[in-house]
C-alpha cells in the first residue's frame, strides 16, 4: 500500500491522479491533499478520499475548509502555508509525492520531498527548471526515486534502457526527441497573433490543462521548459535535445540511438497514462485510458518548429545554454508575463517580448543554495513587473 501526498489536488493533474488512484484502492491510500484557494473543491475531495491532512494556502482558507469538513463529518487535519506543504511532502506519513503544483510555488515542497528520500512523481517541471543541479543533488544524496509525469518525459523514460545512468553516450543514444502539439495557433497567421485572447490561448486542441500551462503550450514556452527539464532528467546537453511538432499528440516523445533505431512511446493524449505508469513503476496497472486504435489514425504529421512563431522556445534553449540562474530567471519572467496576459494587461505577443527584455537585463549567477535561487527568482519578478509598469 502506497501512502500518497498529492500536491495540487484540484488541478488537472491532481484530478487525473485521483481518478487513477480510485481505480486501485487496494494499492494506494491518500495521506495528504493540498490546494491553494479552491476550498470547496478540496473539501469535496477530502470527503471522498479521507486524507489524514489537507493543506491550503492561507489561514482564512484553512478556517473555511475546517468548517466545511466539520459540517460533513470529515476528521481530516487542516493546515496551511509553505511549511505545512513541506511537512506533508517530507513526513513519515507518505511514501510517494505527486508534485503537481504549477509554477515556482511547487519548488519548496518538491525539494523537501527530494531531501526526505521520497518517491517523487514530478509533474511540476518548474521546480526542476529552477533548481536544476540543486534538485538532482538532493535526489542523489537521499536516494529518492524521481519519475517524470510530463507525457513527453515519461515517454522518454519508457524508451530508455533501465537502469539509465543519465549519460547518453554510455547507452548509445544519439539524441532525445521531444514532440510538441504546436498548440492552438500552429496554423494561424503570425501577423494576427497580437489579437489572441486569453480564452483562445487556453483552448488547447488535444490536452485538458490548467490556464497557465495552456498559455505556455500556445507560446511553446512549455516545450522550452521541457527541454530544460530533459537536460536535468536525462543528462542531455541542449544540442542533443530536439523538438519536433507533432499535431496529433499520439507519439509523446522518442529516443534516437546511434545504430539508427528510434524508439517511440504512443498512446491517446490522456495524462492518466503517465500517471499510472509512474504510480505503479516498474509494474503496469490500468489507467482508465482507452487503448490506441492505430487503424483510426488518418496520419502522423511532423514539422520543425518555426522560431518566428514560437520565440519562447528559442529563449528557453538560450537559457539552458547560458546555465547558472538563467533558467530560473526565464521561468520567473514567464510566470509574470503569462499572469499579465491572462489578466488582460498585455497582449499575447508581448509575453515573449517581456521575457526577452528581462533576460537581456538580468545578470545570471551560479546558484549554490535555495536562498540564492529564490533571490534570483524574486529579482527577475521585480524586473518583469517594473517593465510592465514602465
Amino acid at each position: 500500500m502506497q501512502n500518497i501526498t498529492l500536491l495540487g489536488a484540484t488541478g488537472s493533474i491532481g484530478i487525473s491522479t485521483l481518478d487513477v488512484i480510485a481505480r486501485h484502492p487496494d494499492r494506494y491510500r491518500i495521506h495528504a491533499l493540498t490546494a491553494h484557494t479552491k476550498v470547496v473543491e478540496l473539501a469535496g475531495l477530502c470527503a471522498r478520499f479521507r486524507p489524514d491532512v489537507a493543506v491550503v494556502g492561507t489561514a482564512a482558507a484553512a478556517q473555511e475548509l475546517s468548517a466545511l469538513l466539520k459540517s460533513d463529518g470529515v476528521s481530516t487535519e487542516v493546515s496551511y502555508g509553505e511549511a505545512a506543504l513541506c511537512a506533508v511532502a517530507s513526513g513519515a506519513g507518505c511514501d510517494t509525492v505527486m508534485a503537481a503544483i504549477v509554477g515556482a510555488a511547487g519548488l519548496a515542497p518538491t525539494l523537501a520531498a527530494a531531501r526526505a528520500g521520497k518517491k517523487i512523481l514530478l509533474a511540476n517541471k518548474e521546480a526542476l527548471v529552477m533548481s536544476g543541479q540543486l534538485f538532482m543533488d538532493a535526489i542523489a544524496a537521499s536516494g529518492a526515486i524521481l519519475l517524470p509525469i510530463d507525457s513527453e518525459h515519461n515517454a522518454i523514460f519508457q524508451c530508455l534502457p533501465q537502469p539509465y545512468q543519465r549519460n547518453l553516450d554510455h547507452h548509445g543514444i544519439a539524441r532525445i526527441v521531444l514532440t510538441a502539439s504546436g498548440g492552438p495557433f500552429l496554423d494561424r497567421a503570425v501577423e494576427t497573433l497580437d489579437l489572441v485572447t486569453p480564452d483562445e490561448a487556453v483552448a488547447h486542441p488535444n490536452w485538458v490543462m490548467g490556464r497557465k500551462i495552456s498559455v505556455d503550450s500556445a507560446t511553446m514556452m512549455n516545450k522550452g521548459l521541457e527541454v530544460i527539464e530533459a537536460h536535468w532528467l536525462f543528462g542531455a546537453t541542449h544540442d542533443r535535445i530536439e523538438v519536433v511538432i507533432h499535431p496529433q499528440s499520439v507519439i509523446h516523445s522518442m529516443v534516437s540511438y546511434l545504430d539508427g533505431s528510434v524508439l517511440a512511446q504512443l498512446g491517446n493524449p490522456d495524462m492518466r497514462t503517465p500517471i499510472a505508469h509512474a504510480l505503479a513503476y516498474p509494474e503496469r496497472i490500468s489507467s482508465g485510458v482507452a487503448p490506441l486504435d492505430l487503424t483510426q489514425l488518418a496520419k502522423l504529421e511532423f514539422r520543425q518548429p518555426d522560431l518566428l512563431r514560437f520565440p519562447c522556445l528559442k529563449l528557453a534553449y538560450d537559457a539552458l545554454a547560458t546555465g547558472g540562474s538563467a533558467p530560473a530567471v526565464l521561468n520567473a519572467a514567464n510566470e509574470v508575463a503569462v499572469e499579465a496576459f491572462l489578466d488582460g494587461r498585455i497582449g499575447f505577443r508581448q509575453i515573449d517580448q517581456l521575457i526577452d527584455r528581462v533576460m537581456h537585463a538580468a545578470s545570471f549567477e551560479a546558484v549554490a543554495d535555495i536562498a540564492g535561487l529564490l533571490d534570483q527568482d524574486r529579482h527577475a519578478r521585480q524586473l518583469a513587473n517594473s517593465f510592465l509598469t514602465s
